[in-house]
C-alpha cells in the first residue's frame, strides 16, 4: 500500500479527515462574476474601489451559519481567502488600510469566522495570496493583473520594488500566523515564474525567508506547494482536475488534496449554470479517497454575506450522504493492489479496521463480481442500513454465468439502496 514520506507539517489528521470546505470571499463577490474580476475586465485600482471597496456591507453575515453547513456536510476543516490576488484582506491587518475595518461593514471578518468554525469541531485553515494588484510596490508584469496590457505599465515599474512588496507579504503572513492561534493549513497562491523572468516565482516573494517564517512561526502547520520552493512542502494541489491514480512528485507518492469548485468560478459568481449535481460531487470525493487523496471543495458567499442557495442544497445532499457514509471516507484511503476494483465501482480501505469499502457508481442486476476476492471476505453489509449482503452464488446461478473460484459474487438487493452512492462494508479475513 503506498504511503508518503513524513513532511515537515502534521498531515496525520489531514489525511484522516479527507474533507474540507474552501471560501473565496472577497471584493469581486459584489461584481459577481468571477474572483479574477479586476483582471477579466482590466479594471484600474482606484475604479475597483471605487465600485467595491466603498460599498462592501455584508449585513446578512453570520459565521455560524457558515460552519453549521460545512459540519453538516461532513466537512472537518475550512481554508478561506484572507486575501486573494486583488488585494482586499477580511481581517484588520495592521500593514495595510486596503482591509474589511474601512468599508461600510466596519468589523474583521476573519476572527469572527475563525471562532464559529472552530466551535463547530472544524480546523482552521488560511489562503494567502502571493499576488496583489491593488500594492503600490507589486511589479506588474506582462502575464496577469489589471495592468498586464497598459501602455504606462513599465513607467509605473519605476515607482515600484518588488522586495518591498515581499517584505508586506511576510509581514501579513506572520499576522495570520500570530494572531489566530493554531493554524492547520496556510494555502499560499501562486507562483508562475517564466523562463524570460518576467514572471513571478520564489526570489519575488522571497520564499526562502517567508517558508523560515512560517516554520518558526507555526512549525506543525501543513504548508501547500505554490511558493516555488523544491522542499518544504506538504501537500500537492492538482486545481479544477481529477488525478488519475495517487498523485506522484519525482515518482514517489505525497499528500495530496484536489481542490474544485460546486461550477466554474471560485468567487460567488450569480449568472453561471454550469453547477455540478450533489451525485457528481459525492462521487468526486469518492474517487479522490479511492486514489489516497482529499477533497477541498470550494464557495463564494455573496457580497452580503451569504451562501448560495445552490451551495446549501449541495452541501445539505452531501451531508445526508455523509450521515449514513462518512465510515467509507475518514480514515481510509486507497485499497491496497491486491483488491481488484470492480466494473463501475471505487474502493476505499480503512488500514486500522482492515475494513475495504465498495462505493457502487452503477448498480448492477443482482450480482457484484469482485475478481481475486474469493476466501477473503467474512462479512458483507449494506453501510447505509447495516443489512446484510449475501456471500457466494448458488450451484444454479454459479453454472449459469461460470463462476471462477477466485471470484467472490454479492448478491445484491434488486432494487438500488435510497442514497446517491450505494456503499458495501467488507469485513476483511484476518
Amino acid at each position: 500500500m503506498l504511503k508518503p514520506a513524513k513532511t515537515p507539517g502534521d498531515t496525520s489528521w489531514f489525511v484522516h479527515d479527507r474533507f474540507g470546505l474552501f471560501i473565496h470571499w472577497g471584493l469581486y463577490a459584489q461584481g459577481a462574476r468571477h474572483e479574477w474580476l479586476m483582471h477579466n475586465e482590466q479594471i484600474p485600482v482606484k475604479e475597483y474601489e471605487r465600485r467595491y471597496f466603498k460599498r462592501f456591507d455584508p449585513d446578512l453575515y453570520d459565521p455560524n451559519l457558515w460552519a453549521s453547513a460545512a459540519a453538516g456536510a461532513g466537512m472537518k476543516y475550512f481554508v478561506v481567502t484572507t486575501k486573494h490576488h486583488e488585494g482586499f484582506c477580511l481581517w484588520d491587518s495592521k500593514v495595510t488600510d486596503y482591509k474589511a475595518t474601512n468599508t461600510p461593514a466596519g468589523r474583521d471578518l476573519l476572527k469572527p469566522m475563525v471562532e464559529a468554525f472552530r466551535a463547530h469541531g472544524l480546523r482552521t485553515g488560511f489562503y494567502h495570496s502571493l499576488i496583489d494588484w491593488h500594492h503600490d510596490q507589486f511589479i506588474l508584469d506582462p502575464h496577469i493583473g489589471p495592468y498586464r496590457a497598459h501602455a504606462d505599465r513599465e513607467k509605473m515599474n519605476k515607482k515600484r520594488s518588488q522586495a518591498n512588496y515581499a517584505k508586506y507579504l511576510n509581514a501579513q503572513v506572520t499576522e495570520l500566523l500570530t494572531d489566530f492561534g493554531d493554524v492547520d493549513i496556510l494555502w499560499c497562491d501562486f507562483s508562475y515564474p517564466k523562463p524570460d523572468g518576467s514572471g513571478k516565482g520564489k526570489k519575488d516573494w522571497d520564499s526562502e525567508n517567508l517558508y523560515k517564517t512560517i516554520r518558526a512561526l507555526q512549525p506543525k502547520v501543513i504548508l501547500n506547494d505554490r511558493l516555488d520552493l523544491e522542499k518544504g512542502w506538504d501537500v500537492k494541489t492538482p486545481e479544477q482536475a481529477q488525478p488519475r491514480g495517487w498523485v506522484m512528485h519525482n515518482g514517489k507518492p505525497v499528500v495530496w488534496e484536489a481542490c474544485q469548485t460546486f461550477s466554474g468560478s471560485w468567487g460567488y459568481h450569480r449568472d453561471e449554470q454550469s453547477w455540478r449535481s450533489t451525485d457528481q460531487l459525492i462521487h468526486t470525493l469518492i474517487d479522490c479517497v479511492s486514489k489516497g487523496g482529499n477533497l477541498l471543495l470550494n464557495v463564494g458567499p455573496t457580497g452580503r454575506g451569504e451562501f448560495d442557495e445552490r451551495a446549501m442544497d449541495r452541501l445539505r445532499g452531501i451531508g445526508e450522504w455523509m450521515r449514513r457514509h462518512g465510515r467509507s471516507i475518514y480514515g481510509c484511503t486507497q485499497a491496497p493492489d491486491s483488491f481488484k476494483t470492480p466494473q463501475d465501482c471505487r474502493l476505499t480501505y480503512n488500514p486500522d479496521t482492515k475494513r475495504l469499502y465498495v462505493h457502487v457508481l452503477a448498480w448492477p442486476y443482482k450480482h457484484l463480481h469482485m475478481d481475486g476476492f474469493a476466501g477473503r471476505v467474512e462479512y458483507a453489509q449494506l453501510l447505509n442500513d447495516a443489512s446484510e449482503v449475501g456471500l457466494g452464488l448458488d450451484s444454479w446461478h454459479a453454472n449459469q454465468i461460470g463462476a471462477d473460484k477466485e471470484t467472490l459474487t454479492l448478491v445484491l438487493p434488486q432494487e438500488k439502496p435510497r442514497v446517491a452512492v450505494p456503499v458495501i462494508e467488507l469485513f476483511l479475513k484476518k
